[in-house]
C-alpha cells in the first residue's frame, strides 16, 4: 500500500501543478480551488507513505512523479515546448525513479 499512496500523492502533485497553471495566478476561482486541495492531498498522502519508506526514496520518487507528470501535460496541454535536452534530463529523471523503486529495502 506505501506505493500505491505515494503514487496518489505524486498524481496529485501533477493535479495541483496544473490546476495552478490553469488558475492564472489564482483569478480562476475552481482551478484555485483545486490547488488548495491538491496540495493538502498530496501532501497528505506523501505524509503516510512516509511512514513506511525512507524519506529519500519517496521523495524522490513524488517530485520525480510530479516532475514527468507535469512536464508531458505541459507539452500536450499547454503547447510547452520540450527541447532535446530536456527531454533527455526527463528520461534520467525516470530511469532514477526505477532505479528508486527497484533497489529500495521495503
Amino acid at each position: 500500500m506505501k506505493w500505491i499512496y505515494l503514487l496518489i500523492a505524486g498524481l496529485l502533485e501533477i493535479t495541483w501543478a496544473v490546476a495552478m497553471k490553469m488558475s492564472n495566478g489564482f483569478t480562476v476561482l475552481i482551478p484555485s480551488i483545486i490547488t488548495g486541495i491538491g496540495y493538502i492531498a498530496s501532501a497528505v498522502f506523501l505524509a503516510i507513505a512516509l511512514k513506511q519508506l525512507p524519506l529519500g526514496t519517496a521523495y524522490a520518487m513524488w517530485t520525480g512523479i510530479g516532475i514527468l507528470g507535469t512536464t508531458l501535460l505541459g507539452v500536450f496541454f499547454f503547447n510547452e515546448k520540450l527541447s532535446v535536452s530536456q527531454l533527455v534530463c526527463v528520461i534520467l529523471i525516470v530511469i532514477g525513479i526505477a532505479g528508486l523503486k527497484i533497489l529500495a529495502k521495503e
